[in-house]
C-alpha cells in the first residue's frame, strides 16, 4: 500500500532531539537503571498518539511497552529494542559517551547504535502510521525491553506476562547496516571449578595443584570436535576460553582454580548434549562445570512471510535488496524464537560501533529506518 514519509510529519529535528534525549540517559547495564529511558519513550508516544505503559521490574528498572491499536486483536507485530547499554569501559572517548554531540551528521554515545536509534526508528514509524490515520490489520507493540546485555530480564518477563500471546512475530533493531539478519548463534557459557590441596611451595609434592588440574582439562577441551553442519548464513561452532583465575600467592600451591568457557552454536546443535560430553571430557578430575548462560541458536527460514515482507520493504525503500545474512552475536530473538516466535533483527547503525569507543550512528540511517519499518509493518500484517 501506499503512504507518506516521515517527513510528511515530523521535524528532522524533533526525531533527532528525542534521540539525544534517550542517548543522554546512563543506561549501562550492570545496573541497567532504564527506567527513566523508558519514561522517556512513553511521553514521545504519548505526544504521537500511540498507547504506552511502563512497567516496574524492580528498582530503577523498567521496560515500555507502546502500541498502534490495529482492526483485529488475534495477531500482532512486535517491534523489539533494549534500554540497556554495556558500560562505556575504560578507553578514552573523543566525546562524551553522554553527551549526544551531534557532529557530521553522526549523534555521538553509548546506546547511539546498540540501539537507541533503533528504538527510536520504530516509535516514530508506528507514529508515522498514526498521523497517516493507517489502521493496520493487527496491533504493533513495539516492547523495549530491559537487560538484554546480561540476562534479557525485560524480554523474559514481557514474555512471561503475555506480551506475546498474539505475536505473529517480531522485528529487532539491533544495528545491521539494514541487513536482514535470519539467524543468529546460541552461547553456552560454562564454569569450571577445579580442587586441589595447598601446600607450601617449596613442597609442591604435599600439594594438589588446582591450576594444573585445570590446564589439563582446558587442553581438552580446546581439542574439543563440534559435530554440526555448514550453515548458509552462520560460521561454524567456536569454543573460547575467556578467564582464567587460581592462586594466592607465588609461593602456596593453589587448592582452587576458576575458568570460563564461551562456546557459541549453530542451529541444530543440542546444549545439553553438548555440556553432558564436556562432563565426559572432565570425568576422573576433581572438575565441577556450571552454566552461567545458556541461549540457543535460532532461525527464521528464508521464505517464510516476514522475511519476504523485510526483504521487500528494504527494495521499496532503499532502492536494493537487503543482504539477508546471519550473526555471531544473540539477542531477545533467544527468548521469543523458542517460544514459536519468527524474527528478523534488521536496524539503523552499524554493528562494528556496538560496544566500542566513541559509538555513534548516523542521523540519516536512523531517519531512514522510520520509513523501512512502516513499510515493513504494513507488508507483514496489511489491513
Amino acid at each position: 500500500m501506499s503512504f507518506g514519509s516521515w517527513r510528511d510529519h515530523f521535524a528532522e529535528e524533533e526525531i533527532v532531539e528525542a534521540l539525544r534525549e534517550l542517548v543522554r540517559l546512563d543506561t549501562s547495564n550492570p545496573p541497567g537503571n532504564e527506567r527513566q529511558a523508558a519514561e522517556v519513550l512513553c511521553d514521545i508516544a504519548a505526544k504521537l498518539g500511540l498507547d504506552a505503559e511502563r512497567v516496574p521490574l524492580g528498582d530503577r528498572r523498567a521496560n515500555a511497552v507502546i502500541r498502534l491499536r490495529g482492526r483485529r486483536r488475534d495477531t500482532a507485530l512486535l517491534f523489539n529494542g533494549h534500554l540497556d547499554t554495556v558500560p562505556p569501559g575504560e578507553a578514552e572517548w573523543t566525546f562524551g559517551p553522554h553527551s549526544a554531540d551531534l557532529v557530521d551528521g553522526r549523534l555521538y554515545g553509548r546506546g547511539a547504535s546498540d540501539m537507541k536509534g533503533g528504538l527510536i526508528s520504530m516509535l516514530y514509524a508506528m507514529g508515522l502510521l498514526r498521523q497517516e490515520g493507517i489502521v493496520p490489520a493487527g496491533d504493533i507493540i513495539l516492547a523495549a525491553t530491559a537487560g538484554e546485555e546480561v540476562d534479557s530480564l525485560g524480554a523474559r518477563s514481557f514474555a512471561r506476562d503475555g506480551g506475546l500471546e498474539k505475536v505473529a512475530a517480531a522485528v529487532i533493531a539491533e544495528p545491521t547496516g539494514m541487513d536482514v539478519v535470519v539467524a543468529e548463534k546460541g552461547v553456552l557459557w560454562l564454569e569450571l571449578e577445579s580442587r586441589g590441596k595447598t601446600a607450601h611451595g617449596s613442597r609442591p609434592d604435599l600439594g594438589v595443584n588446582a591450576i594444573t588440574g585445570m590446564m589439563e582439562v582446558l587442553v581438552k577441551l580446546q581439542g574439543y570436535q563440534f559435530t554440526s553442519d555448514p550453515h548458509p548464513h552462520l560460521t561454524p561452532p567456536t569454543l573460547n576460553i575467556g578467564t582464567i583465575r587460581g592462586g594466592v600467592k607465588t609461593n602456596v600451591v593453589p587448592d582452587r582454580c576458576v575458568a570460563t568457557v564461551d562456546l557459541r552454536t549453530v542451529p541444530g546443535m543440542d546444549h545439553g548434549m553438548l555440556l553432558e560430553d564436556f562432563r565426559a571430557l572432565t570425568s576422573g578430575a576433581d572438575v565441577s562445570i556450571e552454566v552461567l548462560n545458556d541461549r540457543p541458536p535460532v532461525e527464521t527460514p528464508q521464505d517464510h512471510p516476514l522475511v519476504v515482507a523485510a526483504v521487500e520493504s528494504g527494495r521499496e525503500v532503499f532502492g536494493k535488496r537487503p543482504v539477508v545474512r546471519g550473526a555471531a552475536y544473540y539477542t531477545d530473538a533467544s527468548v521469543f524464537a523458542p517460544e514459536g516466535i519468527p524474527f528478523v533483527i534488521v536496524g539503523p547503525g552499524l554493528e562494528e560501533m556496538a560496544h566500542q569507543p566513541d559509538e555513534y550512528v548516523s542521523v540519516a540511517s536512523v531517519l531512514e529506518a522510520i520509513d523501512y519499518y512502516a513499510h515493513l509493518a504494513m507488508r507483514f500484517l496489511g489491513t
